[in-house]
């Protein structure tokens, strides 16, 4: 891949792995009568409306790949959304006109299949010239071929090329009319699963309804896609992972690309797949090595019947951590003083290893790592999600499921609630009280920004902090009308240098709307302090830059930078620096994975495996870039170069603490820290045991 701004995948181009997007004909026949028109003798010569043409197998619509206006650039069929890169004109000529000039193009004038359909200036060559069949065929006036999804595909991003015509649904095309269809899907009801297998369970749920007819339903385990299945289906086998507690819960979607809100969400839990009552062989061959304050350890692997899947690491007699290499890092030790270590591994079934032989290490005298210490400030039976710095140095946190937020005094861990966000609603996941931020004149007007779920949408309003209590009948709404979903709902703030507030938003489990520039998810949002829009944004809104999945970091260096975290599907999660107007081709691309080679769209600086990832929050302190990761468990520090690079890419705090959400720069150039370990998907108040730590940094 290339360096900076690598060219990743085209806006629309390419499923999210693993995911097989699949839309039946009948299903794509639901079309609300009033708007569709046959192609041919319903389409006259000289038609200068502007049309979708929607395949009639696959329920898409043809789509400029990327929304690109190269020519050259191919087509494909996509969720339908009504993007310029989706709507043509028929002329009198014969052409299928896309943004004006461009016209839909044979490759190379080839008269024989297969041929290539592209995108190419118009210049009134026959290889631009289309013949509307009444029979929804789409065919080359030179080559006699037609329009045809290769290979009977029906996934989004399924290519378009021309083949013999031979009559099947995968070359039929219905002209949907100009008028938008904004309303999304009811949710499914009664989701259930049956036949729990060691790898594999049957999921299903009752019909949605829609206004013009839902063609897709898709499936996810914890915010991850799994498949796409047509309308007609209600029901389908997923696989499994054996022991692997998942929440299945599904989404319909219709043919303008609305996602309705998630299903419940059904909880399995599969059995193993056969009786192992083996335990690993105890690790050997323990070493540690002091680092300051940090001690190094690395063992001799175990073996196992089946296979061992990780170590637990005791300090003392106490587990410290969970690694699934044999090597180890404990950070944040007192200085000059000794610890015994030892090691037990353990299979898939909770077989355990006796621990190996104990190894003693004395740390040195001073800090010289980058992590020296790690202090607890607080537990909280919620999730403290939001985090800002006051400025006498105390603390307030957001608590996701309970609406609140609390002001924390970090020397005496004394708490106090400061008031109840009101209008804050849950998703039955991931939604609630998200993320907080100071105003960066906050001693003299006292605003406090926040972004928070309501009922409808995901929102950012203000209102004053007077004293020690929320002045709610301050709070001003600032933004609004940013789709909410059980998942994917981005959620922090920053101020940047400029004065600016930038928020993430996630795509509400609607990847098409990552590409939607008009749309404000999927996206960075920059807005004044008053949530106007400001004049140099580059699309003339509130959108700074796009392509994004489900951001949640968002951090500034020294040099003005703005750096970005980000969720991936089920194979990688990315940090990005983010530039004005920035592509950053999601739902093409999932980190360099996808299609990704369309010019313009900018890759990753740094990529994570979604098991050592899935990560949320960001900090940089004295250029040093700090993300906090979930499923990861762990804290990476890199270092930023002058240029614009992440370096050095070191590991903290693997399996210490469990899932990390937020860090946050602290006073004396410290880290907050916190975890969120429990209750993390369910939106119930109250139901976890969080900590807040602080981290003094070193050198």
């Amino acid at each position: 891949m290339r360096a900076g701004a690598r060219a990743r995948a085209g806006a629309r181009t390419g499923a999210r792995a693993g995911a097989r997007a699949r839309t039946a004909a009948g299903a794509a026949l639901l079309l609300l009568a009033t708007l569709l028109v046959g192609l041919g003798a319903a389409a006259p010569a000289g038609a200068a409306t502007e049309v979708a043409l929607r395949g009639v197998q696959s329920g898409r619509c043809l789509d400029v790949a990327g929304a690109a206006t190269a020519p050259g650039t191919t087509v494909q069929v996509y969720d339908c959304h009504g993007g310029a890169n989706q709507r043509w004109t028929p002329t009198a000529a014969g052409e299928l006109r896309v943004y004006g000039s461009m016209c839909l193009d044979v490759k190379g004038r080839d008269t024989t299949a297969p041929a290539v359909a592209q995108i190419w200036t118009c210049n009134g060559g026959s290889n631009q010239r289309w013949t509307l069949r009444a029979d929804g065929a789409v065919v080359g006036v030179p080559s006699g071929l037609c329009l045809d999804v290769t290979e009977r595909r029906t996934a989004r991003s399924s290519p378009v090329g021309l083949w013999t015509c031979n009559g099947q649904t995968n070359q039929q095309w219905q002209q949907v009319g100009a008028a938008a269809d904004a309303v999304a899907p009811t949710v499914p009801g009664s989701p259930r699963v049956a036949d729990l297998r060691c790898t594999s369970v049957r999921f299903s749920w009752t019909a949605s309804t829609d206004a013009v007819g839902v063609v897709a339903y898709d499936v996810y385990h914890d915010g991850q896609l799994i498949t796409s299945v047509p309308a007609t289906v209600l029901a389908t086998t997923v696989a499994v992972e054996p022991g692997v507690r998942w929440g299945l819960y599904v989404n319909a979607r219709d043919a303008a690309g609305n996602v309705s809100q998630a299903s419940t969400t059904v909880p399995v839990t599969p059995p193993p797949c056969s009786t192992d009552s083996t335990p690993p062989s105890a690790p050997t061959g323990l070493r540690a090595t002091a680092a300051g304050t940090s001690v190094q350890l690395t063992w001799t692997a175990s073996t196992d019947d089946v296979a061992v899947t990780a170590y637990d690491v005791y300090r003392d007699g106490t587990r410290v951590a969970t690694v699934t290499e044999p090597r180890a890092t404990d950070a944040g030790l007192a200085a000059s003083t000794a610890y015994g270590y030892a090691v037990a591994a353990r299979d898939a079934q909770g077989n355990v290893s006796t621990r190996s032989a104990t190894v003693r290490v004395t740390t040195a005298a001073a800090c010289a790592t980058p992590v020296c210490s790690v202090t607890q400030v607080a537990i909280d039976t919620d999730i403290p999600w939001g985090l800002a710095t006051m400025p006498d140095g105390s603390v307030l946190y957001s608590r996701r499921d309970a609406y609140d937020i609390v002001r924390l005094d970090p020397v005496t861990g004394q708490k106090r609630t400061v008031g109840r966000v009101p209008g804050v609603a849950s998703t039955d996941g991931e939604g609630g009280l998200l993320g907080i931020a100071l105003s960066p004149t906050f001693a003299a007007d006292r605003w406090l920004y926040v972004m928070h779920t309501s009922p409808t949408d995901n929102r950012v309003v203000r209102m004053k902090l007077v004293g020690d209590t929320l002045d709610t009948a301050s709070t001003q709404v600032l933004v609004q009308g940013i789709r909410r979903n059980k998942f994917h709902d981005g959620g922090r703030l920053r101020f940047g240098p400029d004065g600016k507030l930038y928020v993430s938003t996630g795509d509400a489990q609607s990847a098409a709307s990552a590409q939607d520039t008009s749309s404000l998810n999927g996206k960075i949002l920059r807005i004044n302090p008053d949530g106007t829009v400001p004049a140099d944004n580059p699309f003339g809104n509130a959108v700074w830059s796009y392509g994004h999945r489900n951001p949640q970091g968002l951090a500034f260096d020294s040099a003005g930078r703005l750096w970005e975290q980000e969720f991936g599907n089920g194979i990688m999660d990315e940090t990005n620096l983010i530039t004005r107007g920035g592509n950053y081709g999601w739902p093409a691309c999932e980190g360099t994975s996808g299609t990704c080679s369309t010019p313009g769209f900018i890759a990753p600086a740094r990529t994570y495996t979604t098991a050592a990832g899935s990560c949320s929050g960001i900090a940089v302190v004295k250029d040093a870039l700090y993300v906090a990761c979930l499923r990861g468990e762990r804290m990476y520090r890199h270092t930023i170069t002058a240029g614009g690079t992440l370096t050095d890419q070191q590991q903290y705090f693997v399996g210490t603490y469990g899932r990390l959400r937020t860090v946050e720069p602290a006073p004396g150039g410290g880290l907050w820290l916190t975890t969120t370990t429990l209750g993390d998907k369910d939106s119930v108040a109250d139901n976890s045991a969080e900590r807040v730590l602080r981290v003094q940094l070193g050198g």
